[in-house]
């Protein structure tokens, strides 16, 4: 495993287009210095954005290239680099967005706008709700927004837009951000599809800063024109896989046999049943489990894996609005159910291992066996696998499965069951073992088998819902392990920032006693009594507070450069994800590996040391 870290180490990781993988851009940001030279740019960009081929979105790397080119074309440093780019995104979503109605955009704008000094502003989970003192600019763009017909929102980040936008509420975006908002989230709006403009900030100094306010302006007042051509969206899949755990949907196509009684939105507890038939309450907890939380990636990759198959070298597939409406309602009920099953098997998985690991949340709530004690939330998840199960043998005269395909896809989600409880085993024999020692390998694998397996099933079933998977099965297991894996070390990582709703407070894992890579990696970077002194740490009579271990673990970490040796890990496993996909002679299927990457594997924002958060914080 050494030689592999020092591999990561020295090698160039590069994607397909020959740039290097998460490279420093800090000096690619600068803004252009007149307003002057900014239009004679911008001019620049929108002519070769529309000359650029608009059925499918650019990926990062793609519009990186035209951005260099531009820049040599016109003999200009590579400093604007950034600027250029989303200059260059903006002119080639311009028609796109032109083509959604006025009331089915949202309007972003940041906070660093106002006045900081002063402001009256109060804030709310959604952003900030300005008074339109008119003190700044902020009021001035809003009002002509919403008078428009806008969705305004003065709000940072691409997360809380997602949610926006999957939740079917918008369907285009315009905004004003600086450049490290913009390059943050430029790889899921230009790989998802979601038609955007931007204005970049002068400065990124976040107080006080300024924008060119007519083009903020021009921007706003873009006109409501029909589509010339449509381009390739994952938009509509993301809604349809969310929609199919809606309590309606969820009576549809997996119908409630026991109780009839109405799903709540709030959530199910032991008060809340004590009335309920005795019979029925389990089925009730179950389906009140499946339909909560979660970002449905493992039900959206099987809907996207047959939708790239059976629209590979197609232009019908992917547009907004009405005709996505269309799209998802073309998904046969199968295909609907097969991804329904796969996240009922990871809701039990998920149950079991809150149990296993006496979690206390869960999707910002008290997990199951916190509110309804072991035993039953034991039998909930078992309940939940057979459900999985119903899903996939459910006969539907109107949508036939070929008897062959339902073998296939059952074969799949059971040999990733095994996996998994072969994965989890092995955490749990690890845990509850006296000595705490772990090689980075063993580690790993744990992951390829405790993650990998569902983004595997999640693939196959969808390609083997549209036709003939055999020419894919080595690719999705090769790219499914490394895309497994790089996302589990991203997970170790968020531990130590806290997950808002899952993981409450930071560093649980290391406290909890779960063999991570970067235990791994510590125990192999230190030195003999560091490692002891890590050893103790993780000792159940340690006479130190928690809040004492995590701060004196942390340390250790940060000594032993665990967190930066685990993104280079991330990195490697990223690149041999992505050289699978450049692989792929199907250009939808291609185009859907390189989006999971870059979806999957976000890379969390590491604080300082000085502001890590040690205690709980309330669920969300």
């Amino acid at each position: 495993m050494s030689t592999d870290l020092n591999e990561t180490e020295n090698a160039e990781t590069k994607t397909s287009s020959g740039s290097k993988v998460r490279r420093k851009t800090s000096h690619l940001k600068d803004v252009p210095e007149t307003l002057e030279l900014r239009e004679s740019l911008r001019d620049r960009c929108n002519e070769v954005a529309s000359r650029l081929d608009h059925t499918a979105p650019l990926s990062k790397d793609q519009m990186e290239e035209v951005a260099r080119r531009t820049l040599e074309e016109a003999d200009l440093p590579e400093r604007y680099l950034g600027w250029i780019m989303v200059m260059l995104s903006s002119g080639f979503w311009t028609d796109a967005l032109a083509a959604v109605p006025p009331e089915r955009r949202l309007f972003l704008l940041p906070h660093c706008l106002k006045h900081a000094e002063g402001c009256p502003a109060e804030y709310d989970q959604f952003g900030m709700n300005c008074k339109e003192c008119g003190a700044c600019s902020i009021a001035d763009f809003r009002g002509l927004a919403e008078q428009m017909g806008y969705r305004v929102l003065v709000a940072e980040g691409s997360p809380v837009v997602m949610k926006i936008i999957v939740g079917g509420y918008v369907d285009a975006v315009v905004g004003v951000a600086c450049l490290n908002v913009l390059e943050k989230a430029i790889d899921k709006v230009l790989l998802a599809g979601i038609p955007c403009m931007a204005v970049p900030l002068l400065s990124s100094d976040c107080r006080n800063t300024k924008v060119d306010e007519a083009w903020v302006d021009q921007m706003i007042r873009t006109p409501y024109v029909p589509a010339r051509q449509a381009t390739r969206s994952y938009v509509h899949l993301m809604r349809a896989a969310g929609d199919l755990f809606k309590p309606e949907s969820l009576d549809v196509l997996s119908p409630r046999i026991r109780s009839e009684i109405p799903l709540s939105e709030e959530a199910v507890t032991a008060d809340s049943i004590e009335s309920m038939d005795a019979i029925a309450a389990t089925e009730y907890i179950a389906y009140d489990f499946l339909a909560r939380g979660g970002k449905h990636s493992r039900p959206f990759i099987t809907l996207a894996a047959y939708d790239a198959i059976v629209h590979d070298g197609k232009d019908d597939s992917g547009a907004t609005g009405p005709d996505a409406d269309q799209a998802i309602a073309a998904i046969p009920a199968s295909v609907r159910r097969a991804a329904m099953s796969i996240e009922t098997f990871h809701k039990a998985s998920l149950v079991h291992d809150d149990i296993e690991d006496d979690d206390v949340y869960r999707y910002g709530q008290l997990a199951v066996h916190r509110r309804f004690g072991m035993p039953t939330a034991v039998n909930v998840g078992d309940y939940l696998i057979g459900l999985g199960y119903r899903l996939l043998s459910r006969h539907d005269p109107d949508d036939p499965v070929d008897p062959a395909a339902r073998a296939d896809i059952v074969d799949s989600l059971a040999a990733a069951h095994l996996r998994l409880s072969e994965g989890q085993g092995a955490e749990l024999l690890w845990r509850d073992n006296k000595d705490r020692r772990l090689k980075p390998l063993d580690a790993l694998k744990i992951y390829a088998l405790k993650t990998s397996p569902a983004f595997e099933a999640a693939l196959t079933c969808g390609i083997r819902l549209a036709g003939d998977v055999a020419p894919y099965v080595e690719p999705i297991r090769t790219f499914s392990r490394n895309l497994g894996v790089a996302f589990q070390i991203l997970n170790d990582l968020s531990d130590w920032i806290g997950d808002s709703n899952n993981k409450m407070s930071a560093g649980g894992d290391a406290i909890s006693g779960r063999p991570t890579l970067l235990w791994a990696l510590a125990l192999q970077g230190l030195d003999e009594a560091d490692q002891k002194r890590l050893l103790s740490l993780a000792e159940t009579d340690c006479d130190l507070s928690e809040e004492d271990r995590l701060s004196a673990i942390q340390k250790l970490y940060e000594k032993a450069d665990v967190f930066t040796t685990a993104l280079k890990l991330v990195d490697k496993h990223q690149a041999r994800a992505e050289s699978v996909a450049d692989e792929l002679e199907s250009d939808s299927l291609r185009r859907l590996f390189y989006f999971l990457v870059d979806s999957v594997l976000e890379r969390p924002e590491m604080p300082s040391p000085a502001v890590v958060s040690l205690g709980v914080t309330a669920p969300v």
